[in-house]
């Protein structure tokens, strides 16, 4: 296992060009997947997650060329795919293997969908137990609920679906199976997640209404229409340059164009809740996604509250504003994220162990955590695991330039999975 040791630099400036968004880019491949022709995708995030996207759709018959970030996609469209001869393995990446499961569930043909062991450990039931009440024909280890997936493709009977939990991957595996149903599919509850699907969709011609209250997707009469798009910078990768900007007693930074979709800017808001100096700038829209300019810096933070609504638009920056918590002044909560559990690690338990290492004084609770801010901007150095968890290699890091001493990171270079460049961004902002 690799290592890498860092120190605290004595300040931060640069204009950081983060990846393209890593939601977007798998479903800029997946949704064209299912459209006949061709589409150029720029800007497109080549982490480990988004390339096993590709991996699978070349394996129902679809043509990928990729050249660094730019993609040409080239398919026979959702009725021409073919039934894939091998596994479908998903590598480590949940958004694969449950959005395929829905696309491959509403179309006729069989498919296993595997991945590594931490994907194999992570509960797909959330998909699987809608999925099946659609009249999806779904197996898997204990009953459904672990990969491998086993799919035999039929018909979905459409109806209505009430979303128990705020979930992007849920609700979008249950609108590509519906593409092909029999009848209108319906989702009401808790509907309010990432909206990237629905906007791409409807982009592509997807015949689909959404409301506060509820979404509709009507079968498709015909094939949805090939999407080029260049993808917006990744809020949730951008999200450790605006903390670090924050923490840190010299630092300016500006990321620029960033995804600023409203379900995706929770992270924002409680930074501006914490009191950090951050603007943003240069607005636009580019397809259908706002984007902008952001620029954060040196703040002095306060504890805050997060919790409800919020939760869903900042899942995964959760660790990174853990970090910022504990240099806070005050009590920060953390709750109605029991989401956390499921990711690539127990994230609760593992977010707070760092932390507690760091010197911070954390309480995990059953869905969040209790974290009392230090008030002062220095953890202690110390040696960090990052479990193979992408986002908590780069929360780490974030804390390492506001630590007194050495931090060492195990396993660093599983960030590749969400950023390829991250720790060349880190090394080019601390060398100023």
């Amino acid at each position: 296992m690799t290592i890498r040791t860092l120190t605290a630099p004595s300040r931060l400036r640069g204009t950081i060009h983060v990846p393209g968004d890593k939601s977007i880019s798998h479903r800029a491949i997946m949704f064209n997947a299912i459209a006949a022709g061709s589409a150029r995708i720029t800007n497109f995030l080549p982490g480990a997650d988004c390339l096993s996207t590709i991996t699978c759709v070349r394996a129902l018959g679809v043509e990928v060329q990729r050249e660094a970030t730019d993609v040409l996609i080239t398919s026979p469209g959702l009725h021409a795919l073919r039934e894939p001869g091998d596994l479908l393995d998903c590598g480590n990446s949940g958004t694969t293997l449950r959005l395929l499961t829905g696309l491959l569930a509403g179309r006729p043909g069989f498919a296993v969908l595997t991945g590594d062991a931490s994907l194999r450990s992570r509960p797909q039931r959330r998909i699987v137990t809608p999925l099946r009440a659609l009249g999806a024909q779904l197996d898997g280890r204990d009953d459904g609920d672990r990969a491998p997936l086993a799919v035999r493709g039929t018909r979905m009977h459409g109806g209505s679906y009430a979303l128990p939990v705020a979930s992007a991957q849920v609700k979008s595996a249950l609108l590509l199976a519906a593409l092909g149903g029999d009848a209108p599919l319906v989702l009401s509850g808790k509907i309010a997640s990432r909206d990237h699907t629905e906007r791409m969709l409807q982009a592509m011609g997807v015949e689909l209404t959404v409301t506060p209250e509820q979404i509709t997707l009507y079968p498709l009469t015909r094939l949805p229409a090939p999407l080029s798009l260049r993808v917006p910078g990744d809020p949730s990768s951008a999200a450790f340059w605006w903390v670090a900007a924050a923490l840190h007693p010299d630092a300016e930074l500006t990321t620029s164009g960033v995804c600023l979709n409203p379900t995706r800017t929770g992270a924002l808001d409680v930074l501006r809740a914490m009191g950090a100096d951050l603007t943003i700038t240069h607005e636009r829209v580019e397809g259908s996604e706002l984007i902008g300019d952001v620029t954060v810096r040196s703040s002095s933070l306060y504890g805050t509250e997060i919790a409800g609504a919020l939760i869903p638009r900042l899942i995964d920056e959760i660790p990174v504003l853990a970090v910022a918590a504990a240099c806070a002044h005050g009590r920060t909560i953390i709750r109605d994220a029991q989401e956390l559990r499921a990711k690539e690690t127990d994230r609760i338990a593992t977010v707070a162990a760092g932390l507690v290492d760091l010197g911070a004084t954390v309480e995990p609770t059953g869905d969040g955590l209790v974290i009392e801010g230090r008030g002062d901007l220095a953890f202690r150095g110390t040696a960090l695991q990052s479990h193979g968890d992408h986002r908590l290699a780069m929360a780490w890091a974030v804390a390492s330039l506001v630590t007194r001493g050495t931090t060492t990171i195990g396993d660093p270079d599983c960030a590749d999975v969400s950023y390829p460049n991250f720790w060349q961004t880190l090394d080019t902002i601390t060398q100023v």
